[in-house]
């Protein structure tokens, strides 16, 4: 683990690093951060006939009211009425915060089984390149894998190269909810993967909520595999600034605010993911306890306390993970800021142990998917430290099943 050096000297060379990092960018992959698209989408026009919709001669609300507003709507209406609207406004439905959990995951299956119909029919479109219909075949196979029986699927926008994210656990029931969210090159086709399976979202949340059940198999618990943003592609100019992560930070706190119960919540941010974490710090709803961050580029501020948030923040970084060789710095919205793991930035670190470089922090025996275990179920005083003198222990209590130590 690299110290951090503040000498003006090296951050001099740090910031020129960067800038020639950027032009080289520049030149190879185009100023992507700012060429956005403003097509219509079937989420979108899902939305649209929504607001024009009622439901036994009620208008339907705006769906993006508070999910508290949207909870009290669907605990009116009765079995066959939300059935009804998940029927007629499946993508609505299917990634609206404040709905029913179960009501989300039977609008996710219609929703899905429509994009299973476009997508077939595309495979064989004679209008598609052979490569668009190979491309076709591949969402298509993602598309069958996400409908298979068993799969609680939260969240799903077929739209771009789509997003998703899925429960394993029951979040209505769970004592203590975690939250998985990725970094770069996250979407419909990898959001799980066959060949390194736990460097994928499902794979990183099925190992996590494994390893918290064999913790503590007497406390009930819930994980979210969130890849519901827009991630970057590569490691071009979206993953050099925040744009990407700004647009996630709202999109995980509007995800926040509408999850049923009370359960204290723990994030586990990777790489990219921890900058949309940082971001989105100083607005998580109380209920969030913990930040941990693994493989971090920064989180945009120079220390945890700049976060603005009361919850617990925990950093990792594997002996062999490349990440800690990019410049920690920001230059004109260019790079994310202070290491997480230095000893200034004043974050609670881990080890990571066995971690297997950037992609590996939820294999299984591994040190670090140990700790985010031992942090999702409360277990503080048993993570395990960088440091021999168990700094990060520091000021925690015992077991805390009730979110704050």
């Amino acid at each position: 683990m690299t110290s951090f050096d503040t000498s003006p000297q090296l951050n001099v060379w740090r910031a020129l690093l960067a800038l020639a990092v950027v032009f080289v960018m520049l030149a190879t992959t185009g100023w992507t951060a700012i060429r956005s698209q403003r097509e219509a989408t079937e989420l979108q026009a899902s939305l649209d006939a929504w607001r024009d919709g009622s439901v036994a001669g009620r208008r339907l609300p705006d769906p993006q009211s508070e999910p508290t507003r949207l909870a009290r709507f669907f605990a009116g209406l009765n079995d066959a009425q939300r059935a009804l609207l998940a029927r007629r406004y499946p993508l609505a439905v299917g990634n609206m915060n404040g709905a029913p959990v179960e009501l989300r995951y039977r609008a996710n299956r219609i929703a899905l089984g429509q994009a299973r119909t476009v997508e077939l029919k595309r495979v064989h479109d004679e209008n598609l390149t052979p490569a668009g219909q190979r491309h076709a075949s591949r969402r298509l196979d993602r598309i069958d894998a996400l409908l298979r029986p068993g799969r609680h699927i939260l969240a799903f926008n077929p739209a771009g190269s789509g997003r998703v994210a899925e429960v394993f656990g029951s979040l209505r029931r769970a004592e203590r909810v975690s939250v998985v969210v990725p970094g770069v090159d996250t979407d419909l086709l990898t959001f799980q993967r066959t060949h390194r399976p736990h460097s994928a979202p499902v794979g990183m949340a099925r190992a996590l909520y494994a390893a918290e059940r064999e913790t503590a198999p007497a406390t009930r618990t819930a994980v979210i595999a969130w890849a519901d943003y827009t991630a970057p592609r590569g490691l071009g100019m979206d993953a050099a600034t925040a744009m990407r992560a700004e647009d996630g930070a709202v999109r995980l706190n509007a995800l926040l605010r509408g999850l049923p119960g009370t359960a204290p919540v723990s994030l586990f941010c990777h790489s990219y993911g921890s900058v949309l974490c940082g971001l989105a710090a100083d607005e998580l709803p109380d209920r969030v306890a913990d930040i941990a961050v693994a493989g971090s580029p920064g989180m945009r501020v120079d220390n945890a306390g700049e976060l603005r948030t009361p919850a617990r923040v925990w950093a990792m970084r594997d002996a062999d993970d490349w990440v800690q060789d990019v410049p920690y710095l920001e230059v004109g919205g260019l790079g994310h800021g202070a290491d997480p793991v230095s000893s200034r930035f004043g974050a609670r670190v881990l080890s990571a142990r066995q971690a297997k470089g950037h992609s590996g922090y939820f294999e299984p025996g591994t040190d670090s998917l140990r700790n985010f275990a031992e942090i999702g179920v409360g277990a503080y005083r048993a993570v395990d430290c960088a440091q021999k003198n168990d700094a990060c222990r520091r000021g925690l209590s015992g077991t805390d099943t009730s979110g704050r130590a």
